[in-house]
């Protein structure tokens, strides 16, 4: 065999075994079921959802970081993003998961809500109401900074990578609506963080899907959520247990599907949610740039 022939041959198998073994997968887990009880906000059972989703991860080859509870505190949120944000390789394979409350918040100068409300992840340590002096909104993670936390992971594994989301909480839901039954459990809450006492009104938009835009040299990202901004997010009890209804229907959907660029594992998870028939008025919504 010729020595160039040899060398090209030696070098092809090496990117190959290279980019097998060298791919990285993490994952951020954040599951909220206990909120402290002066927060207002009622238990849920977002630490179940590790149970299936933690048992999903290990099986994709993932390393997974969990806040659970008390764990879940926005310092401890921003931390862990901050890390993958900083720390990841390229090509990695980014998982981050968010199994708790969801509140609307009112928006504050410049305003990039056409309704005036950004949405939140309700970390453990926040409150329900703003007072003044006392909290401010300052362990609420609205959506503005995640999309910057997002950019900058996308950015940090490059095009190679692939950046998921799965958000199983909501911003409209009330346990006082007239078509759930007395143990229906909800993910969110209506009443609205205002400074001003605002009263929160959902707009209707029944889009089930966005186009995310491409950023050139970063990853695409996929973001999935429970429901749109007018529903609400209701768990489903399964084997005596309760889950969210997101959660449990990725789990399901990637028992034998991968995480990859394309839409296939999406959409069978937006089938088995619709095929869930105690689901009424529940639709996914999927985010996406490809």
């Amino acid at each position: 065999m010729r020595l160039k022939t040899y060398i090209s041959i030696c070098l092809l198998i090496f990117s190959i075994v290279g980019t097998a073994v060298g791919q990285v997968k993490n994952a951020l887990f954040v599951g909220i079921s206990d909120y402290p009880e002066n927060s207002g906000f009622d238990g849920i059972n977002g630490e179940n959802d590790y149970k299936i989703i933690g048992k999903m991860l290990d099986k994709k080859g993932f390393k997974t970081t969990k806040l659970i509870n008390s764990q879940a505190t926005a310092a401890n949120i921003r931390a862990e993003l901050n890390n993958l944000a900083t720390n990841s390789e390229k090509g990695s394979y980014i998982y981050i998961h968010f199994s708790c409350h969801g509140q609307p918040f009112e928006d504050k100068p410049p305003f990039d809500e056409e309704d005036f409300w950004d949405e939140s992840i309700v970390a453990y340590d926040a409150q329900i109401n703003y007072q003044s002096g006392v909290y401010e909104g300052e362990n609420h993670i609205l959506d503005d900074e995640l999309h910057k936390y997002f950019s900058q992971i996308r950015q940090r594994i490059g095009e190679n990578g692939l950046l998921c989301v799965v958000i199983d909480a909501c911003h409209s839901g009330t346990s006082s609506r007239d078509d759930l039954d007395e143990d229906d459990i909800v993910r969110g809450t209506k009443l609205g963080f205002s400074e001003n006492g605002k009263t929160f009104a959902p707009r209707i938009n029944k889009q089930g899907n966005f186009k995310i835009d491409k950023i050139p040299g970063s990853a695409d990202i996929i973001i999935l959520e429970a429901c749109r901004a007018y529903q609400y997010n209701k768990e489903v009890t399964k084997g005596g247990k309760h889950y969210g209804a997101l959660s449990y229907y990725v789990a399901e959907a990637l028992e034998n599907q991968s995480i990859t660029k394309k839409l296939d594992w999406v959409l069978r998870v937006n089938d088995l949610m619709e095929d869930d028939n105690t689901l009424t008025d529940q639709n996914m919504v999927y985010e996406s740039s490809f």
